[in-house]
Order: C-alpha cells, then sequence, then structure tokens
C-alpha cells in the first residue's frame, strides 16, 4: 500500500493504527540524519508508537541513490511481513516509489561529479535549463512527456542515465519492469484545492523558521564537509544562499515559500498522469479517506 503527497502522515498513522500496519518513509530528504526541521521529519510524539522504517538512518555526506532504496524497501517490508503486519509505503519522491511499486531497477550509476556539476550550473540560468529540457526531449521523448520544461532534477536525471549507461530512461524502466513486480501494492495519493495547498505550504515554511531552520543549516556546514545530495533539498539550499549574502532573510523565506510551491505543482501533475493512483480529498473526514483506502 503507498499513499503519496500532502497531508498523509496522520491519515498513515490512524490508518496502520486501524489495519496493524508499519510505515515505510518514501523521502529522499527524511532518509538524512540531523536534517530534521526542512524535512518536516515525524517525530517521536506524532508516530504514535507506529514502527516506522528508512528515517533518520544516512549521513548527509553520504550518497544515497534509488536503487539503496529499492532494496532497502524491500528489506522493510520483509520484516514487516514477518510481523504478520501490513506495510505501509507512505512520501512522495516519485522514483523511489516507481522503483517499488513497478519493480523498476534504475542503473547505479557511475557517478561523474564534472558532468553533474556542469549540468546543475547550467541549469541555473532560464536559457541553461531550456537548453537542458531540449536535450533530454531529444535523448529521451517518452519520459520527457510527463517531466515538466522547469523540474530540473528530474531532467538531469534523465540527461545523467544516459550519459552514464548508453541507455535512456524509458528503455531501462522497460527492461526491468519485465522482470515483474515482487509485491502487489494499492496506490492512493492524496490532494487538496491549490489555494489551500499553498497556504499551507506558506505556513509550514513559517513554522520551520521559526523553530530554528536557519541554525540547523549552519550546524550541518560546521558538522560536514561535503553534501553529494542533501543539500540540495528544498529549504536546505536557500538558507546556504542567505548564509552566503546572496540573499536576505525575507528574499530567503519567499524564495523557500516559491520553489516549495513550484515543486508541489510539478509533483501533482507528475502523478496525475499515473491512472493507477485512487485519489483522496484532504477536506473529507479522515475516515471517509481510510475507508476509501480500505475497500480499494
Amino acid at each position: 500500500m503507498v499513499l503519496l503527497h500532502h497531508g498523509k502522515t496522520a491519515i498513515s498513522i490512524e490508518l496502520a493504527k486501524q489495519i496493524n500496519g508499519e510505515i515505510i518513509s518514501c523521502d529522499s530528504m527524511q532518509i538524512y540524519k540531523d536534517m530534521d526541521i526542512g524535512t518536516a521529519k515525524v517525530t517521536e510524539e506524532e508516530k504514535e508508537g507506529i514502527e516506522h522504517y528508512l528515517v533518520d538512518f544516512v549521513l548527509p555526506s553520504e550518497r544515497y541513490t534509488v536503487s539503496d532504496f529499492k532494496n532497502d524497501c524491500e528489506q522493510a517490508i520483509e520484516k514487516i511481513l514477518a510481523k504478520g503486519k501490513t506495510p505501509i509505503i507512505v512520501g512522495g519522491t516519485g522514483l523511489y516509489a516507481n522503483s517499488v511499486i513497478y519493480g523498476i531497477e534504475y542503473p547505479e550509476l557511475e557517478f561523474d561529479e564534472e558532468y553533474r556539476n556542469s549540468l546543475m550550473k547550467e541549469a541555473e540560468t532560464e536559457e541553461g535549463l531550456k537548453k537542458l529540457y531540449d536535450e533530454a526531449v531529444k535523448i529521451d521523448e517518452k519520459a520527457m512527456e510527463i517531466i515538466s520544461p522547469n523540474d530540473k532534477k528530474r531532467i538531469i536525471r534523465v540527461l545523467e542515465i544516459f550519459h552514464a549507461t548508453g541507455k535512456t530512461k524509458t528503455e531501462q524502466e522497460i527492461l526491468s519492469r519485465a522482470k515483474g513486480v515482487k509485491y502487489n501494492y494499492k496506490v492512493f495519493g492524496i490532494t487538496m484545492d491549490r489555494d489551500l495547498l499553498y497556504e499551507r505550504i506558506n505556513k509550514r515554511v513559517d513554522i520551520m523558521i521559526e523553530q530554528g531552520l536557519i541554525e540547523e543549516v549552519k550546524n550541518l556546514l560546521e558538522k560536514y564537509s561535503t553534501f553529494p545530495t542533501a543539500m540540495q533539498g528544498l529549504g536546505y539550499k536557500e538558507v546556504v544562499e542567505y548564509l552566503d549574502g546572496k540573499l536576505t532573510k525575507d528574499e530567503m523565506i519567499e524564495k523557500i515559500k516559491q520553489e516549495t510551491r513550484h515543486y508541489a505543482k510539478r509533483q501533482l501533475t507528475w502523478f496525475r498522469k499515473n491512472k493507477e493512483i485512487t485519489w483522496l480529498d484532504a477536506t473529507n473526514n479522515m475516515q471517509s479517506n481510510i475507508d476509501i483506502i480500505l475497500k480499494g
């Protein structure tokens, strides 16, 4: 069972209580230690005694791949099933979710830091990002059908896969899907009115600042010397820009809100392409949504 997108924490914990389940996080940022505020990591109080897996176990200085997640997730699923309980995978990282739902084995790329840095530098400008998008479309038109021209992370991923393997992302997915899937999944997404979603995002960013996001980033920069992927997370890279004097505090806060709104829009657009997802309305009574899940 998989739950995606905003408003998922409370409903997943209540669901776990009702079906004797345990939760596996499918969030590419909540895996990192010492990154609690900016990732809105679930607290012990919020867990309400429900066991959570794949949260807070990777150092920010370590590289963690989609393949690592798939392996770790399947191990967690086996542990939960061995207890006679139901695994509930919760989170909105698309590549992570697809790797387990559809059995897609994204390759362990031979990481080319120089190539990635060149892509990221080019993607900093609107003109450069458009150039990368056009290049990705030429390489893998099928994959790019569901990727926004503004989705820097996924555009770069398409280019990196081709650069490292000589195969397109679509070719990789076709090859791995042919091997079949280990488990049967029911997939649910949570959606809400866009204005309400954006209001929640803005409020969440304000709360993160109040809780000490800036101090959290300062501590990370003091404790770790390298961040292969961790510091690219929303909220973190903007605070680094502020600490480097590239943004004022108000500019930083507004940029985090804006980038998070854009990400949420792209995320919803990406998941809505998947016709296998049953959508729940976040404004519904929680039990009503749980009833829909149980019937599904």
